[in-house]
């Protein structure tokens, strides 16, 4: 077999054979294959596309390409969450303790924020002494003792997947729906749950713009989850505003925490119910939506989700006596009120410049080298449809650099729109895949 004849076969419009894909999945992680051949088969699968049991078997060959999870020593059902990424994104500090209270055990790698899309280890090392360094042993162990863990990336997970996303990334070669949903799908393959719920965000502050193409990456990821042998739901949710108020790590943390205790923002709130609910549908442990939302409720206004935080917060290392207040953590900023420069409504937000406002300020990483300052960001005083007038606030920036702060102000005033018509509120869930 020779890659330049897998280049061909595909660069024609062949479908590929699963010991086709293999053998370039092998011989590349192996550095057998040199990336100028890698780079020439993943153009040739831009523009000819693959089907999806090309697209299965693509997924399956990457995550087999290192270290699988065996979670085989945990008792009871394991769920796992994803998310394509957004502003705002605090989802999986609030759901993984609410499912844990649930009973569901949830077992969650997870990773550091990139660009303007926050991370969740980031936010979580906000608490002083959290690690996200467990060994597989201990992550287990963890997960059978209290029921949760949250872990970055261990092992030798998924390293082909490393080596060709950041071949795509140099060849504009990332947008293709096979390549876009192997990569985020062999890593949570390779993770180990028995039940996976994506939420796949979408618009300006999303990966995938529009709602057709968030579906369809959506049904992408399922149907490879079902190829799997996994259970699989996915929710396309909306990202053409930020989710919550809060945009920064420990202003998300609080944002958090507010929802733990069964108060916070609503469209937070309804996004972990929607999630939650898909996880305990999968489960069997509820028979219909109106049971698990009932069931959820009851964790977290009971407080059993917040107590669930503490002890996730506690057993990781971390000091769990910010759970309660995490604002306590916030150190060397100034606040700083963005104020409207016109009477009207709030037409539109731009997310992904509310993003990079925060990244301004220090919130989110240019590089992977970049260092990031944990208390900086903003929190928006406004959601879409809302009235205003000149002179109120429409946010507060947390900074600790004046010049940054003027920037990040202009950014925060360019990305709120406000018009003279009324228009109505944006609608947070677009899709459900089950």
């Amino acid at each position: 077999m020779r890659m330049v004849d897998i280049i061909a076969k595909k660069r024609n419009g062949g479908e590929l054979t699963k010991e086709e894909i293999n053998f370039f999945i092998e011989g590349y992680t192996k550095g057998e294959i040199p990336d100028y051949q890698a780079s020439a088969l993943a153009m040739a699968i831009y523009f000819q596309k693959m089907n999806m049991r090309e697209t299965i078997d693509l997924t399956l060959a990457m995550r087999d390409s290192g270290d699988v999870l065996k979670l085989d020593k945990i008792e009871g059902i394991i769920g796992d969450k994803h998310s394509t990424g957004g502003v705002g994104d605090k989802t999986s500090l609030v759901l993984i303790p609410l499912m844990g209270a649930c009973g569901i055990k949830m077992a969650k790698m997870s990773g550091r924020g990139l660009g303007h899309t926050g991370g969740t280890i980031d936010k979580l090392e906000s608490f002083p002494g959290f690690s996200t360094h467990l060994s597989e042993e201990a992550f287990i162990s963890q997960i059978n003792d209290i029921g949760i863990a949250i872990n970055g990336q261990t092992g030798n997970l998924t390293p082909a997947d490393k080596k060709l996303y950041a071949l795509r990334d140099v060849t504009a070669t990332v947008e293709n729906m096979s390549l876009i949903a192997a990569s985020i799908m062999c890593k949570k393959l390779a993770a180990g749950a028995d039940i996976i719920v994506l939420d796949v965000k979408c618009g300006s502050g999303a990966f995938m713009k529009t709602k057709k193409d968030a579906v369809a990456l959506a049904k992408t990821m399922v149907e490879i989850g079902k190829g799997a042998g996994k259970r699989v739901r996915a929710v396309v949710s909306d990202m053409d505003q930020p989710l919550g108020y809060a945009v920064g790590n420990i202003l998300e943390v609080m944002e958090a925490v507010d929802t733990l205790k069964g108060e916070g923002p609503a469209d937070l709130k309804r996004l972990v119910m929607v999630l939650g609910a898909q996880i305990l549908l999968e489960s069997g442990y509820v028979e219909d939506v109106k049971e698990a939302e009932r069931m959820l409720k009851y964790n977290l206004e009971s407080g059993q989700a917040l107590k669930k935080f503490h002890e996730l917060i506690a057993s990781q290392g971390g000091d769990d006596s910010f759970c309660d207040d995490p604002s306590a953590l916030l150190k060397n900023t100034e606040s700083y009120e963005v104020k409207a420069d016109s009477d009207g409504y709030v037409t539109g937000i731009v997310s992904d410049k509310i993003g990079l406002a925060s990244m301004i300020l220090g919130g989110g990483r240019a590089t992977k080298e970049s260092q990031i300052n944990l208390s900086v960001g903003l929190v928006l005083k406004v959601k879409v449809a809302d009235q205003v007038k000149k002179g109120d606030c429409i946010g507060v920036i947390y900074s600790c650099d004046h010049a940054k702060t003027l920037e990040a102000e202009k950014m925060i005033k360019e990305a709120i729109h406000i018009g003279q018509d009324s228009v109505r509120k944006r609608k947070l869930i677009l899709d459900i895949i089950d």
